[in-house]
Formats: C-alpha cells, structure tokens, sequence
C-alpha cells in the first residue's frame, strides 16, 4: 500500500470518528447536555424544531469555518470576544434570512434565533475543536454536531406533540403553504397537555437520554461477551 492510500485511509477515519463523536459518541443533546434551553423551549412541535436546529448546524458550519482559517491570526487573549463576533454575524445573516423569507415561522421562534449568538453548543465546538483544527475537520465536526443536534430536536418535537396534539408536523404551513399537518389520533383527540409544557420537555428529554444510555450498555454488553477472532492456523499465517 502506498503512502498517499494510507495517508487516505487514515483520514477517511477521522471523518468517520468526527460524524460519529457529532451525532452519537458525543451527542451535544444527549450527552454534552449543552443548548437545553433552546432544546427544551422550542421542541413543542416537529416543525419549530427542526426549523432552529437547521439554522444552528448552519451557524455551526460556518463558524467553525471562519474560526479554523483565521485561527492562526487571532491573539490568544482575544479569542473568545473574536469567536462570539464571528458567530454574532453569522447568527445577525441567518436571523435576517428568516425574517425575509419565512416571517411566519420567524415570528414563532422569535428570540430562540438571536440566542443562538450565546448557544453553548456553537461556542463549544468553536473554542475546543475549530481553534484547533484545520477547515476540511472544522467543517465537518461543525455539520455532525449539528446533525446530532438536529435529531434530538426532531424526536423530542415529534414525542411531543404526537402526545400532546395528536398531530405530526403542525404549522408544516408557515413553510409550504397549503400544507396540512397529520392527524394521527383523528381530529377529536383530546390532548396531553403535560407533553407540550416545560415539564414534559423534562419527561421526554430524560426518556431519550435514557434510551441512548440504555443502547450504549447493551452494546458494551455485546463486546464483553463476544469471542475473540479465530487465530489463523500456523501455515497460514507463515504463508501470510
């Protein structure tokens, strides 16, 4: 094997070890716990969720773009007031952007867009990877995470109001008009209405985070227990 298709293997690891720190190893959802009151707060359905997780994997990306080229231009006293700049400006383009072209759904998350100037998550991935990296791994640390970000967001919003409304994908409208949401349980479902306060928030939060723990542990379980690899016969390892 030449040098170049070992130096590609190895990198294609990183990238692979990067997508699965970002959306399972390291879940900033589930296991950094980082973000919860924008994870919390706007998760009342499956539309308003995905709509602000989108818009965060965007600033991520970006972010961790800007940071890692002009990394080694910024003093090291300065860094965290020159990152929260870079993420201001990204987060002040996407807030305008909403506002232009999805106002309805711009006027439903209204402050949780501005906020994201101050998410934990973005500012986390800028100071302990994209500071550190170069721009291909920043990028794509910056993608996973936010994809990893995105799918809490989803389940959580979908649970919860699949319980709460009975319904998937309400104000589906606000992005494609004419659109209707799913009755899942018929148009005279009652409702939960613990699920779409901040207390079902908790419930469901918990739940997921117990799942995944839960996966985790029968994983672990699996590999204690699996046999080891069957040794090659002498012959066939001299012939190797």
């Amino acid at each position: 094997m030449s040098n170049q298709d070992v130096a590609s293997s190895d990198d294609s690891h990183i990238y692979r070890d990067i997508v699965w720190n970002g959306v399972w190893k390291q879940n900033p959802g589930l296991v950094q716990l980082l973000g919860l009151c924008p994870i919390l707060a706007i998760s009342t359905n499956t539309v308003n969720a995905v709509s602000l997780g989108l818009a965060t994997v965007l600033v991520m990306a970006l972010a961790n773009l800007g940071v890692a080229a002009l990394r080694n231009f910024i003093p090291y006293e300065i860094r965290i007031p020159v990152f929260i700049l870079i993420i201001a400006a990204l987060v002040t383009v996407v807030d305008l952007a909403f506002n232009a072209w999805l106002h309805s759904l711009y006027l439903v998350l209204g402050i949780f867009i501005p906020l994201i100037v101050t998410n934990c998550i973005v500012l986390a991935r800028v100071e302990a990877f994209a500071a550190k990296n170069d721009l291909r791994h920043s990028i794509v640390d910056g993608i996973a995470q936010g994809i990893g970000l995105v799918a809490v967001l989803a389940v959580l919003g979908a649970v919860r109001e699949i319980i709460g409304n009975g319904t998937l994908l309400g104000g589906i409208d606000m992005i494609i008009d004419g659109a209707k949401p799913l009755q899942l349980f018929g148009e005279h479902y009652p409702g939960f209405l613990v699920a779409i306060l901040p207390p079902g928030a908790f419930f469901a939060l918990g739940s997921l985070i117990a799942l995944r723990n839960w996966i985790d542990a029968r994983a672990a379980a699996r590999n204690r227990h699996a046999p080891p690899p069957a040794a090659l016969p002498e012959a066939e390892t001299s012939a190797a």
